[in-house]
């Protein structure tokens, strides 16, 4: 019990302070392969395959176990490390990345290693996170069959490298940038202070382009790197473009959504999640950030416009074709983090070409492909002010009247929760000490409550599609805690009387008057103070907008003193895949296990335990001798408090 101390502040802290196009492939692969990290290059996380299906999936076994061998435990980024990736497997291989970059290779069919490569990153030093969530891959259909480097596989760096590799040895492609690599801090103004600069997550490849955007560190000052996604052709690593989501000019429309000319010294903004990518209408969608430093906006007024967005982009030239703001005046950390999910809805009998998106708020928005124009109601509502001086929240904020929200978003004395009499009044009295006016209440020198927090809601996970149901498949986490601005001075003169803890983590937000703190929101004893579930896994009707069913996804291990409380979910970090066999694949939560759901209503109709707790998206292909698999790489997470190791799991049946 006492380990729960450590979920939520570890949780909240590796956040705050811290689309693939496959190319060219033959029609007996397109039901075979997962050549992407969301299946398809629009994310929908969808497999045709039906071999595994509901009447037969309680068979499946363990086919194969292979072992990264990357000690994350070593080196200063140890505490900050987490195995995330989701494999792909494309040509009859399956390639994977680690957290520090290394990419292997492996015989999809047996596990058994081809090959690995090693960008050999220097581990010293103070990481804002380390993890890669996967490569992608491209084929010259111009190149010789059988040339060098015809088909490559790409992977970002937590150095901030973008490399190139032969698909079929791993060597460097020498044709790319320097001897296979480009520096993606080229360009950057790279602060000084941490290691905050790096990239996360596969890069789209879109028409031979291989596009790129970046992870920032949170809250360190107003002026740090700014969030540029840039374009590279596939083939020589030449810079074909760049878009900044911060605008660069006056000219720009979106310039006026900014107080002043506060976007020539503000950052971030950047696209760490996953990028989607149209082919067929040239277009590629951004999931944006907040602008820096999260929680202060006193050196930003306005709305800042591309910031927490999803942006449409013509793939062509990097120009702008529409964007949609989910939160004006991101005080929360609110990103978008997940890929945006490019689907076929039916609204009113008439398919319609969607791209659904996943929010930290547990807002669901359901907008229409080619405009950005919301195919369900959506309103803007007053929401609080903030009491801080300096700061002036947006009067409105966006609601989805449909579907409804998928995470808690209130937090008052009465809903208090405890495993006793005690614990409910202490942390009712908790809650009435902090301002918790529900969602979007600003941060405030009394310390508010935000809920959910900026690791609630729908994470970098992102969404899965039934397209035979029309079903969105959600995973999503109800995480609450404390946001406190302390001026300056006073946490200058309280510091060195500050007992350092996991609880509670502070970010400088230099260039401003305040100090952040961010702490959970626990008692002493680290039981948390909000009710359960904390965490869900739910199905969405996008011909209605209804949730279909909703059911409480995983365990939280440090209450397996009592059954019962282990029916009430975990946070969660990873998504869901779904499959023609009427099957939701999803590890995700803080305990150690894989299970297989009936999409139909949410029954848990398979469980497998796992090594290590997986915070990643599971994947599935057959094998060339027919056989479906079901992958996984189960590794923990430093920052999630979850079993740690370096296995990647396929299962298969009998």
């Amino acid at each position: 019990m006492s380990r729960w101390r450590h979920l939520l502040p570890t949780v909240v802290l590796a956040i705050v302070l811290g689309g693939c196009l496959a190319g060219i492939r033959s029609d007996g692969d397109i039901d075979r392969d997962w050549p992407t990290y969301g299946n398809d290059a629009g994310g929908t996380r969808y497999s045709p395959l039906s071999q595994i299906d509901r009447g037969n999936v309680n068979r499946l076994r363990v086919a194969w176990t292979y072992r990264t061998g990357e000690d994350a435990g070593t080196g200063g980024a140890s505490s900050r490390v987490a195995f995330e990736a989701t494999p792909i497997v494309v040509d009859g291989t399956l390639y994977l990345s680690t957290p520090f970059g290394r990419v292997i290779a492996l015989d999809p069919e047996t596990g058994v290693e081809r090959w690995t490569y090693d960008p050999h990153i220097d581990r010293d030093g103070t990481f804002a996170a380390v993890t890669s969530r996967g490569v992608s891959t491209w084929l010259d259909a111009a190149a010789v069959t059988g040339s060098a480097c015809r088909r490559r596989v790409f992977v970002g760096t937590v150095d901030a490298r973008l490399i190139a590799l032969d698909a079929a040895t791993g060597s460097p492609c020498a044709d790319f940038g320097r001897s296979g690599q480009v520096n993606l801090t080229e360009g950057i103004t790279i602060g000084r202070d941490c290691r905050c600069y790096y990239v996360t997550s596969p890069p789209a490849i879109v028409s031979g382009l291989v596009v790129v955007g970046s992870a920032i560190g949170d809250n360190r000052a107003v002026e740090v790197e700014r969030g540029v996604v840039r374009a590279y052709d596939a083939r020589t690593g030449t810079l074909r473009w760049t878009w900044d989501p911060i605008p660069t000019d006056a000219s720009d429309p979106a310039a006026a959504t900014w107080s002043g000319e506060s976007w020539h010294r503000n950052g971030a903004a950047n696209v760490w999640s996953v990028m989607s990518v149209d082919a067929d209408r040239g277009l590629i969608f951004a999931p944006t950030s907040s602008p820096s430093p999260d929680y202060y906006g006193g050196e930003r007024l306005g709305t800042n416009a591309y910031a927490n967005s999803v942006v449409a982009l013509r793939a062509a030239t990097g120009e702008v074709v529409w964007h949609f703001q989910v939160v004006h005046h991101d005080l929360w950390g609110y990103d978008v983090p997940a890929q945006p999910s490019l689907v076929t809805a039916v609204r009113d009998g008439v398919r319609v070409p969607a791209v659904v998106v996943g929010t930290k708020m547990g807002h669901l928005f359901v907008l229409h492909r080619e405009t950005g124009a919301p195919l369900f109601p959506v309103e803007e509502r007053p929401v609080p002010k903030s009491t801080v001086t300096g700061e002036e929240a947006w009067p409105t904020q966006l609601f989805p009247l449909r579907p409804r929200p998928l995470a808690t978003a209130r937090l008052r004395p009465d809903d208090a929760w405890g495993l006793t009499a005690t614990d409910r009044a202490a942390c009712r009295e908790l809650i009435k000490s902090h301002r918790s006016e529900g969602i979007f209440t600003p941060p405030s020198l009394e310390g508010t409550i935000v809920y959910p927090g900026s690791v609630g809601g729908m994470q970098w996970g992102g969404l899965a599609h039934d397209p035979k149901r029309g079903l969105m498949i959600a995973s999503v986490s109800n995480l609450p805690y404390v946001v406190t601005l302390i001026p300056r001075a006073q946490f200058q003169r309280e510091r060195p009387g500050m007992s350092p803890g996991v609880q509670q983590e502070h970010g400088p937000q230099r260039g401003t008057p305040y100090v952040v703190r961010v702490q959970a929101l626990t008692l002493p004893s680290g039981l948390p103070c909000h009710p359960p579930p904390w965490g869900t896994l739910a199905a969405i009707d996008l011909t209605n907008g209804d949730v279909r069913w909703e059911v409480p996804l995983g365990t939280t291990p440090e209450l397996s003193f009592a059954p019962e409380l282990r029916k009430w979910g975990s946070p969660v970090f990873g998504g869901a895949i779904t499959t023609a066999g009427g099957l939701v694949f999803i590890a995700a939560a803080r305990d150690t296990t894989l299970r297989a759901f009936d999409v139909e209503n949410g029954k848990v109709l398979w469980e497998a335990e796992l090594p290590a707790s997986a915070q990643a998206t599971p994947m599935t292909y057959r094998s060339r001798s027919g056989k479906q698999f079901v992958v996984i790489a189960a590794g923990g997470h430093a920052l999630f408090f979850t079993k740690r190791g370096d296995h990647v799991i396929a299962f298969a049946l009998p």
